[in-house]
């Protein structure tokens, strides 16, 4: 992995309609982990601190699944700026089996630069062992706490975050962005779906309007706008897997930002983050659903957290 180096980025926050009230140049620390092939994978620091995770029964959406609110400190570490995409897929896929073979070209949406999905998170994990004994780093999924404190991110108006330094809080928001989100800012379903009379799924959140429905994955980093940690696609694109084992409710759930495998509800495990195949309302910071490790769909993919 290359000497950490600083890169900039746009991000903004948007008032209670979806409309853009600030727009900032912030910077973060990054580094790029060298696949070969002339490909790389792009890391930003994630710096250390404490935030409130869950979501508080007043916001649309909630779920008991998303409660109690607990307060989690979360250790610095590293995470993937985008989604792992199909060429760095290809690449570490490629690479000696450790448990077992990875198909080369899984996506149902082909192209480079898309988010590599219909991976189980079985997949993943050897994704993630192939990549730290390829680079004799550790790379892993994240932990649920690490997944949505890197989501909901601090809004900053100005400086450069750096791995070591700690964040006193994140945003309370339903997204990083603000109160509602809108399809010029993500890929999700932005229309109403109706069935017999009755709309069953909105494309709208909160006093936010209706928008596009893609039908399919975009480019990673296509809508070039980060939350304040510098990360993309974060709201929408593809839900993406984490390390967790599926637990009904938070009662119980460490406050330090690991993993939660024991005593879990069943073996299933948490994805996060919403798809270009859901609504606003599953894209929120604090939703949280479950599948099947060895589950392959068309709207899963992940992002992978390095270590050192």
């Amino acid at each position: 992995m290359a000497d950490a180096s600083v890169c900039e980025f746009d991000t903004l926050t948007v008032d209670v309609y979806g409309q853009t009230y600030e727009q900032r140049r912030q910077s973060v620390e990054h580094r790029l982990e060298d696949l070969g092939h002339g490909l790389t994978l792009e890391l930003v620091a994630i710096p250390g601190g404490t935030f409130v995770m869950g979501a508080p029964k007043t916001e649309e959406g909630w779920h008991p699944s998303q409660s109690p609110q607990h307060t989690v400190a979360i250790a610095p570490f590293w995470m993937g700026k985008y989604p792992v995409t199909q060429a760095q897929w290809s690449v570490v896929a490629a690479l000696p089996n450790v448990k077992h073979p990875l198909p080369p070209k899984p996506s149902c949406f082909t192209g480079a630069n898309r988010p590599v999905e219909q991976v189980s998170w079985q997949d993943a994990i050897e994704f993630c062992a192939r990549l730290s004994i390829h680079t004799h780093r550790r790379y892993r999924l994240p932990s649920e706490a690490e997944w949505e404190y890197a989501c909901r991110a601090p809004i900053l108006t100005s400086g450069t975050l750096e791995r070591g330094k700690v964040q006193s809080a994140t945003t309370t928001t339903p997204f990083w962005c603000g109160e509602t989100i809108t399809t010029e800012l993500a890929n999700y379903s932005g229309v109403d779906w109706e069935y017999e009379g009755r709309v069953c799924s909105k494309g709208s959140y909160g006093k936010g309007a209706t928008g596009s429905d893609r039908r399919e994955t975009t480019d990673v980093g296509s809508f070039a706008i980060a939350n304040a940690f510098g990360l993309y696609d974060m709201h929408g694109l593809v839900r993406e897997w984490c390390v967790d084992r599926w637990h009904d409710s938070y009662d119980g759930a460490p406050d330090d930002g690991s993993a939660w495998i024991e005593n879990g509800t069943t073996d299933q495990r948490v994805l996060r983050g919403g798809s270009w195949n859901g609504s606003p309302k599953v894209c929120r910071s604090a939703f949280r659903s479950k599948l099947n490790p060895e589950t392959h769909l068309y709207d899963i993919g992940f992002r992978v957290v390095g270590e050192g």
